[in-house]
């Protein structure tokens, strides 16, 4: 669920924040690094796992990125770029609902399995997602708020897509 995360979590984490200068690319790319991880993993051990939901999505994984950030950055600019992206790994957790995968959320501190899927391959667990209405949903909600957002922005204009690419900033005011 790419444009959900992505744009459930800049349009609450730029509401939240109230920050026009925070750097988006940090958010986002935080957003979905969690499936960059674990999907790749999830599908080559489904046999052990039956699971697409493994330590990255984790408390542990978003707290570790953040103490990371902490010990590896100074007060200052660079950390608050840096910090958003664990702010984006922690949002995903929330937007997959994980508090109803306690095995998964709080890994490994409730034991060393993670919540199962359900489903008996990875195929029936995607042909499940591609006709999920709710998956379809919010899809289209974060993709809508994300299209909002960039007319509001007005990232027709090239001079603004440029600003957003090179800044991960963009002019559009916080409502």
């Amino acid at each position: 669920m790419l444009f959900w995360h992505v744009g459930a979590t800049v349009a609450f984490i730029r509401y939240a924040f109230r920050d026009p200068n925070m750097d988006l690319r940090f958010l986002a790319v935080g957003a979905v690094v969690p499936d960059l991880i674990d999907l790749p993993i999830g599908i080559v051990m489904w046999g052990t796992y039956a699971a697409p939901r493994l330590g990255a999505h984790s408390l542990l994984f978003g707290a570790l990125i953040m103490v990371a950030v902490l010990v590896g950055t100074r007060r200052g600019p660079r950390r608050k770029q840096w910090m958003l992206l664990a702010v984006g790994v922690l949002m995903h957790a929330l937007l997959d609902a994980l508090w109803r995968q306690p095995e998964t959320l709080w890994w490994p501190f409730l034991g060393t399995t993670f919540a199962s899927s359900g489903f008996d391959t990875y195929g029936a667990y995607v042909r499940y997602l591609m006709t999920s209405p709710t998956m379809w949903a919010g899809e289209f909600v974060g993709l809508a708020y994300l299209v909002w957002l960039g007319r509001r922005a007005g990232l027709a204009n090239p001079q603004a897509r440029n600003r957003l690419l090179s800044t991960g900033v963009v002019s559009g005011p916080i409502d």
